[in-house]
């Protein structure tokens, strides 16, 4: 299982992820009410302005502080890790 730093060391299961958006759309915005009425929505901004939103195959919705070009180049670097740690021959 690979997990990805959101951000005050939050970290969120990579295979769980679905996207990672903008938070500035309106249907995003409705997206992240919906979730707020249904209780599936997780805040990891710490009070911070929400800088992207991430979503999950289990209808969950992370809120976060970071980028989304820095998350998912944080889901970049740790798949690169991963094929690295891997036998030559199994790459």
């Amino acid at each position: 299982m690979k997990l990805v730093n959101i951000g005050f060391g939050n970290l969120v299961n990579a295979a769980r992820l679905i996207a990672i958006v903008s938070p500035d759309s309106a249907p995003i915005k409705r997206m992240i009410q919906d979730s707020k009425e249904r209780g599936t929505l997780i805040d990891a901004t710490h009070g911070r302005r929400t800088r992207a939103v991430l979503i999950t195959d289990s209808d969950h919705v992370i809120l976060t502080y970071l980028q989304a070009e820095t998350v998912a180049g944080r889901l970049d670097d740790d798949s690169e890790d991963a094929e690295e740690s891997m036998p030559d021959e199994l790459n």
